[in-house]
């Protein structure tokens, strides 16, 4: 096993319509406003960018990603990362009920050295930390689709 390896999934139940979360979500640059774990997002061009994100633990993760996937019709974006995490990410926004489902995929290999070394006994807590950051995020474009009134 790859210790260093990681897919995550997360479902996020959200009170605002599939467009509303989905031109929240395509602005990336604006994540650091409404998720307080992504520290940092710097547009590199119309693609790609750099982010910053910190959770509970006290490192933070640098990342390079270029958008794969901007498909508004599918409810998806998606992009490639490399950095501290290489790898992928995508949302995936449905209808749901009243509101929207949306699917956070990830699968990733961490590249931070620091964090390599200590892949086998960090790895109950790095899956915390990812969880944590996960759960504030959902909190986080809550409110912010209520303060854009799309809820």
């Amino acid at each position: 096993m790859n210790w260093s390896h990681y897919r995550f999934r997360s479902v996020w139940d959200l009170p605002a319509g599939p467009a509303a979360v989905y031109a929240v979500l395509a602005e990336a640059e604006a994540y650091p406003g409404w998720w307080p774990q992504v520290r940092e997002v710097t547009p590199v061009d119309d693609r790609s960018g750099t982010a910053r994100f910190r959770s509970l633990l006290p490192y933070d993760l640098v990342v390079t990603a270029t958008e794969t996937r901007r498909d508004p019709a599918a409810g998806v974006l998606e992009i490639a990362m490399g950095g501290d995490l290489e790898g992928w990410a995508r949302w995936t926004v449905r209808a749901a009920g009243t509101g929207t489902r949306a699917l956070y995929d990830q699968e990733v290999e961490v590249r931070k050295a620091l964090l390599r070394r200590l892949a086998v006994p960090g790895r109950p807590v790095f899956l915390f930390n990812h969880a944590w950051m996960m759960r504030a995020g959902r909190r986080g474009l809550t409110t912010r689709l209520k303060r854009l009134k799309a809820v």
